[in-house]
């Protein structure tokens, strides 16, 4: 028998129930971000369909779908870096699924070597929008945790401009 999803009935079901009821967007997608189990910082943000989320649940590893390969994907099954799931969470409209992870090895996520996807930050303030001035991005991580060339080689990246 395999696992199904429960009917999204009504707002109280979905809000108050106790069936998962994931909401889905129109690509069969939903959002998920994903934190360190200990520290809470925020590792990525990616997406799942229901194959991924229920493979999810199944492995208590992360398995995302790749909206640029159109596949679905084991977050480190080529790099090592598995994120195992310690609690998966589902927001209040069950729109949007939080992973709280541990990560083997140097505890990365991001596939160009960091420990996190975000690595940069955002200037915040009036001074920052400025007439024809491009806004500057501030790197809050300055050593990479691996080489990505000796993890992955020169295997195509799709996320690559």
């Amino acid at each position: 028998m395999v696992a199904q999803f429960a009917v999204r009935a009504s707002v109280e079901a979905v809000e108050e129930g106790v069936w998962l009821a994931p909401k889905f967007d129109a690509e069969g997608l939903i959002p998920v971000v994903t934190t360190d189990a200990k520290s809470g910082e925020v590792l990525m943000q990616g997406y799942m369909n229901a194959a991924a989320l229920l493979r999810t649940i199944a492995t208590r590893e992360a398995h995302y779908y790749s909206r640029s390969r159109q596949t679905l994907w084991h977050k480190g099954a080529t790099s090592g870096l598995v994120q195992r799931v310690q609690q998966c969470l589902i927001d209040d409209d069950q729109d949007c699924i939080w992973l709280r992870v541990t990560i083997a090895g140097s505890g990365a996520s991001c596939h160009v070597g960091y420990r996190s996807c975000f690595y940069r930050q955002i200037p915040l303030g009036s001074m920052v929008i400025r007439p024809g001035v491009v806004i500057p991005l501030t790197f809050t991580e300055t050593a990479k945790v691996f080489d990505p060339q000796a993890v992955y080689g020169d295997a195509p990246n799709p996320t690559r401009l």
